[in-house]
C-alpha cells in the first residue's frame, strides 16, 4: 500500500500535467501511442462525436511498450478503433516513431504525403502526458492551433492491473522532469513549473519513484 501522504504528493504532480482544454472543433485528432489502450478508445470517441474528420494514430514501439508488445502503438489503436466504428477510410496510421517529438515530426510527414494540411489538431493522450505532448507539439509545429485531452479518468481511478499505481507515478515523475530539462535540449517549448510541484516531485525522487528519470547530464 502507497501512503496517503504520498498520494496526494503523486496528485499534485497529476493536476500540474492535465491541461484542462475545452474541446472544439478540429481538421484532425492526433492519438499519441502509449501502453495505455484507454487514449485510443478517447480519440475513436471523440471521432465519432464529430470533432474532426480525420484520425491520425501515431506510435512504433517506444520505452514503455518496446519488449511488451509486438505490434506498434499506432497500428493496436487503430485496430480498437475500426472495432468502436471508426471507418478505415478515415484513419491515418503512423507507426514509425518512438518518442513524443517523433510522433510530431514523423505526422508532418505524413501529412504532407498525404497533401493534408490541418490547422486545427485535438491531440490526445494518457492524462499525465498533456502538457508534455502539448510543449513538444508546439515546439515542433508552433504554427498550428492545439487542444490537448485525454481519458476522462481521476487519478484514483486510473491505475488497472496492468498499469500499476507505482508505474503511474513513475512515469509522470519522469515526465515531470523531462518538462524542466527538455527546453534547454530543444525538445519542448518552456512550462512554468509552480514551487508546489516541483517541490512534490522532489519529494517523490526521494521515496524512490525515479524509476523513469532521464540523466541531466544527457
Amino acid at each position: 500500500m502507497i501512503a496517503q501522504e504520498t498520494l496526494a504528493l503523486a496528485q499534485v504532480v497529476w493536476d500540474y500535467h492535465q491541461m484542462n482544454h475545452l474541446l472544439k472543433k478540429a481538421d484532425c485528432i492526433l492519438v499519441l501511442g502509449s501502453h495505455d489502450e484507454r487514449v485510443a478508445k478517447r480519440g475513436a470517441e471523440l471521432f465519432l462525436e464529430g470533432w474532426a474528420p480525420v484520425l491520425v494514430f501515431s506510435g512504433g514501439l517506444g520505452r514503455l511498450t518496446e519488449g511488451m508488445w509486438t505490434e506498434t502503438e499506432a497500428d493496436k489503436f487503430a485496430k480498437i478503433a475500426m472495432k468502436m466504428g471508426v471507418p478505415g477510410d478515415v484513419i491515418l496510421i503512423e507507426n514509425r516513431s518512438t518518442n513524443t517529438g517523433e510522433n510530431v515530426l514523423f505526422t508532418q510527414q505524413l501529412l504532407q504525403h498525404k497533401n493534408l494540411d490541418p490547422t486545427t489538431f485535438i491531440v490526445v493522450q494518457k492524462p499525465y502526458m498533456e502538457r508534455r505532448s502539448y510543449a513538444t507539439f508546439k515546439k515542433h509545429w508552433p504554427d498550428k492551433e492545439l487542444i490537448v485531452t485525454s481519458p476522462q479518468i481521476p487519478f484514483d481511478e486510473y491505475p488497472t492491473g496492468e498499469i500499476s499505481i507505482e508505474k503511474v507515478i513513475n512515469i509522470m515523475v519522469g515526465d515531470l522532469q523531462r518538462i524542466k530539462l527538455y527546453p534547454l535540449r530543444g525538445f519542448q517549448i518552456y512550462q512554468e513549473i509552480p514551487a508546489d510541484v516541483w517541490h512534490a516531485y522532489e519529494q517523490l525522487v526521494l521515496l524512490g519513484f525515479n524509476k523513469q528519470l532521464v540523466s541531466e547530464n544527457q
